[in-house]
């Protein structure tokens, strides 16, 4: 197991006493009320640890939603745990606010240690996961976790991205803005109001948290500021479905069941069978879909978006992150990206001793106004290899077009080309989809004639190649039986040392030492596991991926059974990337049907005739055809030899993780 150096930055207040914190409290300017300056009346600097976290104030509000979502005849409220500085609150400062709203916070736990809420005799909390408490606090901020409705000691019933789900945050930074109601108790008369905050708040959160964070923005809610999402999701169709083509085993009511509480269970038996019926496993879009769709009301979002994903997550395949991403450039949102090569892991753990200043940084901005530039930076941080990164200045970076590559016939039956000219009328290539190969499988025999593939490779590039963004490929297809699904991806073909995104990690070691960031009490340390890249050697890359059920073709909200013989015209979106193929490597493109694991098969197991004339590939390249035309010609460096083995990286059998 590696060996990395102790953090050397953990914060000093973690070891002063509480008096001499408090005396600290008042001499040094706190973060709230630092002068204003010449550039835009914004401070600059930083914000400092001057509060005493082992003092802060912990309590808990009941929040009321506003939603009746378990139809028991009053207005469902949601629990809120809150910490903050207790110096700030009684010197009258108020202080803005980091919410992480989450349905794991009693039954999975959050972050790499699934730690869990926990509270005293009292009822007070105690333990309040993950270290944005231990590291915020002290310097200034708030911080609030939400128990969406339905889940640990909240009323209402989940209901998976839906109105509730949604208003249940949404009515929090209502709260904290003073245009919604809070109480001392779940069911008391007591008021509560939030006369310790500015009302700025930043929503930040993994998986389902980030999603409602996307939800939460989309509103165009007053008083969010920024949001930070971790692997989110932006269209819960998306989640389960690739137009059509069922990505997971269960449906919204599997999970529901999941992460509700026990008592919800009782009670939230009509919210589950609407989900259940208004999200048919037959892939058909419905009103359901269209609720949870947030790229949609983009348009909507005043808050900044620092998005965070990993490139091989295949559990919120990095599609989500593409569509948001562009719908909010369309929109002028301001926004900043980083991209690792990591599966669905946080960058706590996977990039700690730059994420937790860059975060910092970032609220500060968005929260305090400190003038620190960070919204001056370089927009996009792209992991290249396993701990190596660079920048660029937008994203994706200039200069980047889409380049039409074509397939074709090659010298070996079965074996085809990729490269600019369509194929002559007529031209075909077939496979005969076996649901037990996936994309590892194709790849691995990409220079033979498989009949379960249809493979296209370019030459070894002379130069590096670059895609960034999002890719599609357009398909014209005729189907032997009733029912066909589609698989497409892209392929590096050539040696690389990775992370293992398919370990149970997911391009992650967690090791056994600790790092602190923050100040702790025995309840909550603000120390936390050390992790590592888990890496491994690999002779190709599969680097964006994308499905379809050919019975959507013509209508996502009406699947239909295919007519065998007749030709059928489907576009395949592939998941956003940032990858380069390097010079002496190939790129593929591989036309596929059920990718093993990763999508659910069809009803049969067709025999598919692709047309190569009407057959494309639309990608992102920096420099565009250009830069195609110039990596394919020309001898290609060192000599990679054509089919290069893998080491043995398979994909597992994925079901959601939080």
């Amino acid at each position: 197991m590696p060996i990395r150096k102790r953090n050397s930055r953990i914060p000093w207040t973690k070891s002063l006493p509480t008096a001499l914190l408090a005396l600290l409290a008042v001499l040094l300017p706190t973060p709230a009320l630092a002068a204003p300056t010449a550039n835009g009346g914004k401070p600059p600097g930083e914000s400092r640890p001057v509060y005493s976290y082992d003092r802060a104030v912990r309590e808990s509000v009941w929040v009321d939603t506003r939603v009746d979502g378990d139809r028991d005849g009053r207005t469902d409220r949601v629990a809120v745990d809150i910490i903050r500085p207790r110096e700030a609150a009684e010197r009258g400062r108020k202080v803005p606010v980091i919410m992480d709203a989450s349905p794991y916070y009693s039954c999975c736990g959050r972050g790499n240690e699934s730690q869990k809420k926990t509270y005293d005799a009292q009822g007070r909390p105690q333990q309040f996961p993950l270290f944005y408490d231990n590291y915020f606090v002290p310097r200034g901020y708030a911080v609030v976790l939400v128990d969406l409705t339905g889940t640990n000691r909240s009323d209402g019933c989940v209901d998976i991205g839906g109105r509730s789900d949604v208003q249940s945050a949404k009515a929090v930074v209502d709260w904290l803005n003073g245009r919604a109601r809070g109480y001392s108790s779940r069911t008391g008369t007591n008021a509560v109001t939030a006369d310790w905050t500015t009302g700025a708040v930043g929503m930040i959160g993994k998986s389902y948290d980030g999603t409602i964070a996307n939800a939460v923005a989309a509103t165009g809610v007053k008083g969010l500021k920024t949001i930070v999402p971790i692997g989110a999701i932006s269209s819960w169709y998306d989640y389960y479905f690739a137009k059509g083509a069922a990505l997971f085993g269960s449906g919204p009511d599997g999970l529901a069941n999941g992460i509700e509480s026990p008592e919800a269970r009782g009670r939230c038996q009509a919210v589950q069978r609407e989900l259940v019926e208004g999200a048919p496993r037959n892939g058909d879009w419905t009103r359901l879909w269209a609720e949870r769709d947030y790229v949609k009301d983009a348009g909507k979002v005043r808050a900044s978006v620092f998005a965070v994903h990993g490139a091989q997550d295949l559990n919120v395949r990095t599609k989500h992150f593409g569509q948001w991403w562009d719908s909010l450039a369309a929109h002028g949102v301001e926004r900043k990206v980083w991209l690792s090569t990591a599966g669905h892991v946080d960058p706590f753990d996977f990039r700690r001793e730059a994420w937790v200043p860059t975060l910092h940084r970032w609220f500060d901005h968005y929260l305090l106004g400190y003038d620190n530039g960070v919204e001056r930076e370089p927009m996009a941080d792209v992991e290249r290899a396993p701990d190596q990164w660079s920048t660029d200045r937008v994203w994706p970076p200039r200069g980047t077009r889409t380049a039409v590559l074509r397939p074709g016939t090659g010298t070996v039956p079965g074996v085809g080309t990729l490269g600019t000219e369509p194929a002559p009328r007529g031209t075909t290539a077939e496979f005969t989809d076996d649901p037990k190969l996936g994309e590892a499988d194709w790849a691995t025999h990409i220079d033979e004639p498989t009949s379960g593939k249809a493979g296209f490779v370019t030459r070894p590039l002379s130069q590096d190649l670059r895609l960034s963004g999002s890719s599609t490929v357009r398909l014209t297809v005729t189907p032997s039986t009733a029912s066909a699904h589609l698989s497409a991806v892209l392929v590096d073909l050539g040696p690389a040392t990775i992370r293992n995104y398919a370990g149970d990690g997911e391009g992650i070691l967690t090791l056994a030492d600790r790092s602190c960031w923050g100040a702790g009490t025995a309840s909550d340390t603000g120390c936390f596991k050390r992790t590592a890249a888990d890496r491994t050697d690999v002779g190709h890359t599969v680097f964006s991926r994308g499905w379809a059920d050919l019975g959507h073709a013509g209508d996502l909200a009406h699947g239909r059974p295919l007519t065998p013989g007749k030709p059928y015209t489907i576009t395949l979106d592939l998941a956003a990337t940032d990858h380069i193929v390097p010079a002496g490597h190939r790129l593929a493109l591989i036309v596929a049907g059920t990718d093993a694991g990763l999508i659910v098969p069809a009803s049969t197991t067709p025999r598919v005739t692709v047309d190569l004339h009407r057959a494309s590939a639309s990608l992102p390249l920096v420099g565009g055809a250009a830069a195609f035309a110039r990596a394919t010609r020309g001898d290609a460096p060192g000599g990679v030899a054509p089919g290069s083995p893998p080491h043995g990286l398979r994909l597992p059998e994925l079901t959601h993780r939080p």
